[in-house]
């Protein structure tokens, strides 16, 4: 895939971080692409909707499952504005994604590189990973989000 396309879609799961920190939640976005359509996208729910699951992945997975019809996410890339914790790292392995991009690292909790790299244990199928997409951008959403809390 080329990298401007990767841009693109970065920019849309950026947009939907900027909605959920609008919301009070914290600012993550993503977006579920498949052979270049945008088939689900979306942003942090567990402020709202008190609930732990509410990341940003796990809503566009389980989007993307109710479009598609059926849990198997294969041939479908998640973008995403932060690196995935321990329980979406999980999430995009069941859910046998071909790609997962994300913008900023997450050196407290991610689990693509930061902490530890879910995806390079023996699982039958892992995810190809892409790392540092506008990550910039996606760093300084959330270093804004938390310094106004503060």
């Amino acid at each position: 895939m080329r990298p401007g396309v990767h841009r693109v879609f970065m920019e849309m799961a950026l947009e939907e971080a900027r909605c959920a920190g609008a919301r009070g939640e914290v600012p993550v976005g993503a977006v579920l692409v498949k052979n270049g359509v945008v088939i689900a996208r979306g942003g942090n729910t567990r402020e709202g909707a008190g609930d732990a699951l509410g990341h940003a992945e796990l809503e566009v997975i389980r989007e993307g499952c109710r479009v598609l019809g059926g849990w198997r996410l294969s041939g479908c890339t998640l973008y995403v504005t932060l690196e995935p914790c321990p329980m979406c790292a999980g999430a995009c392995l069941n859910a046998r994604l071909d790609r997962v991009v994300y913008g900023a690292a997450d050196p407290a909790a991610g689990c693509l590189g930061s902490k530890i790299n879910l995806f390079d244990l023996d699982f039958a199928q892992r995810p190809r990973i892409v790392a540092g997409v506008l990550e910039e951008e996606c760093g300084r959403l959330l270093a804004d989000f938390f310094a106004d809390k503060r």
